[in-house]
């Protein structure tokens, strides 16, 4: 989206100048983080996870460029390498716990900036492209996640890579050979340990390329804000620089501070026990769960617990598992309501905060409790209102609620009337 008030970028020294002659890369730092670059000016705090999770980013690939200098790929040494960076690495342990609780930390903060997303409509048009790549970005994380999850080769590495594969097996017909083709044999061994952790590496720079279409999607239209009303004037707008680098800057302190308390006062809070104990084929764990970023998936698999006609119950649970993340994909097209933040939308706003974040809730607390009742049975309620959320409830809500009336303007939603803005709207 082009700004008519925006400062273009002219270098002054000579040098400056031959560089943005041949390679502009100044001046497209400055139109995308700089003065060149103006944001609405009603931004609240939740747009500061976007920026934030380009650090965590950062952050994981940085620790694990230097955690794969020490680790060993191998079923026979790489629970014993782990510990080697534990205990004989200097300041190993600190990059294992900040790679480990940094993957944690990166959830939580794509999580909160997908419900912030869901909330204020940042998935409608003119930016589905932005949202549906915000959304392959999450699957990557997954994928990336899961497989990092393996690498210790402790207990539940082992035993979660083999329930989580095995899940393959469920698709008729190709199920079977596309689980051995994915573990490089019939059950996890050192052809899986290499392959993940091939994979492991290399998905960290995927996601960053698909970061940078991401961030180049959403300067196209310009940033959503929390009155979903589009930038009309120059007042409606203040630049990235200095503005909302102060604030995000800040902001990240903040949150460095948090995960620092994490790090070194609680570092294995998120672990799971049988993880410090080495892969044993022959004993299994009375109790194979995920990290707690999986949960909610991994409770709408266990959900389906009888067979449908000729459909069996695993398959559905594949199929409903992966199909929770995949409804995102076509959520710009379910959802027609002409208004976008659900802060005008008063019957969206009850559905969203009193259905959704608690079936969400009720999924994460689930998918980590032992497949028993009353665990299951809570799991299929919520299940059911997860997917009549995006399915049904969104729909209808848009042909029939009745939102409250918008602002004309982000300035006259945050200052009051704005006589500039009704006498000079943007062409």
């Amino acid at each position: 989206m082009s700004f008519p008030w925006a400062k273009e970028y002219t270098p002054s020294h000579p040098f400056m100048k031959w560089v943005d002659e041949k390679l502009p890369l100044p001046r497209l730092v400055y139109n995308s983080v700089g003065t060149g670059y103006p944001v609405p000016r009603n931004l609240n705090y939740f747009w500061n996870f976007g920026f934030l999770a380009i650090v965590c980013l950062a952050l994981q690939i940085v620790t694990g460029i230097v955690l794969a200098m020490h680790y060993a790929a191998n079923q026979t040494v790489a629970f014993d390498s782990v510990e080697h960076i534990m205990r004989d690495v200097n300041w190993g342990w600190m990059l294992r716990y900040a790679h480990a609780n940094g993957a944690s930390a990166f959830f939580v903060v794509i999580y909160i900036h997908i419900f912030r997303g869901f909330f204020y409509g940042s998935y409608k048009a003119p930016r589905e492209m932005v949202w549906l790549l915000g959304v392959v970005i999450f699957l990557l994380m997954m994928a990336t996640a899961f497989m990092g999850y393996v690498l210790p080769w402790g207990q539940m590495s082992f035993w979660g890579a083999k329930v989580i594969t095995g899940l393959f097996s469920a698709i008729p017909l190709v199920g079977e050979p596309l689980q051995q083709w994915l573990l490089g044999g019939f059950a996890p061994d050192n052809a899986a340990l290499n392959r993940f952790f091939s994979l492991h590496y290399l998905l960290p720079f995927v996601i960053v390329g698909v970061v940078v279409l991401h961030i180049w999607a959403l300067h196209i239209p310009g940033s959503s804000n929390p009155t979903g009303v589009e930038v009309k004037t120059e007042s409606d707008t203040v630049p990235f620089y200095p503005y909302y680098i102060a604030k995000d800057g800040w902001f990240i302190g903040l949150a460095a501070l948090l995960y620092c308390v994490m790090l070194f006062f609680f570092p294995n809070a998120l672990g799971h026990p049988d993880n410090y104990i080495p892969a044993n084929p022959m004993s299994t764990p009375a109790h194979i769960v995920p990290e707690w970023y999986f949960w909610p998936f991994y409770a709408i698999l266990r959900a389906f617990t009888s067979d449908f006609f000729f459909i069996p119950a695993k398959l559905m649970g594949v199929l409903a598992m992966f199909g929770a993340i995949l409804v995102w994909f076509v959520l710009p097209w379910l959802d027609k309501s002409p208004v976008r933040s659900g802060s005008y939308r008063p019957m969206f706003r009850k559905f969203f905060w009193f259905g959704l974040i608690p079936a969400m809730a009720v999924l994460f607390y689930c998918g980590g409790a032992p497949a028993e009742e009353p665990y299951v049975m809570l799991s299929q309620i919520a299940a059911l209102y997860y997917f009549a959320h995006f399915l049904i409830v969104l729909p209808v809500l848009s042909a029939i609620e009745r939102p409250s009336p918008l602002p004309y303007s982000i300035t006259e939603a945050v200052l009051g009337h704005d006589d500039s803005a009704t006498l000079a709207p943007a062409e």
